[in-house]
């Protein structure tokens, strides 16, 4: 396994829609298997999608702690519920955070890294990192939510903390 260079909110790729998935073949599994040691590499942060490390494709990890990465290729929001504002961060604008509204509870559809068709309910942070995560397949940076530039603070290297990164 590898780990990836993550690309900064200047990359034109984390502007731009990702691609659908049309086959998972040997290098989907590479990837997959690639953003899971990337994510761990990094320490702490609850998810990636393809766009973080310059590929435009439709693939998500995101994993809660003390569990097991979750892969959704190809995700869609099915619904959302509740609304609540949040404090949000990307690894690809390290050093910042911003308040933002996000659904309390989604339903999440896509494929697992078999090809296999499920969904997902999720609430609480699983909810918000995947919507963080899907937000960048479809081109979305958290700071496009922003009411304005002044919800987005600048927060010390000593209060960074990557587990809040999504």
């Amino acid at each position: 396994m590898t780990v990836l260079r993550l690309v900064m909110m200047d990359d034109p790729v984390l502007h731009q829609k990702a691609k659908r998935v049309r086959r998972i073949d040997s290098s989907i599994q590479k990837l997959i298997d690639d953003m899971i040691e990337t994510m761990h590499d990094i320490g702490g942060a609850a998810g990636l999608a393809a766009p973080h490390v310059g590929i435009p494709l439709q693939v998500i990890v995101v994993e809660m702690p003390e569990e097991d990465p979750i892969v959704i290729i190809n995700p869609e929001l099915v619904k959302g519920s509740g609304e609540s504002e949040v404090s949000e961060g990307c690894l690809s604008l390290p050093g910042y955070r911003g308040s933002i509204k996000r659904w309390e509870s989604v339903t999440v559809k896509g494929r697992d890294r078999n090809g296999k068709e499920f969904r997902l309910k999720a609430e609480g942070l699983l909810s918000q990192a995947l919507q963080h995560e899907i937000d960048h397949i479809n081109g979305v940076v958290y700071i496009d939510h922003l009411d304005s530039m002044e919800n987005l603070y600048k927060i010390a290297p000593e209060d960074e903390d990557k587990s809040g990164e999504i």
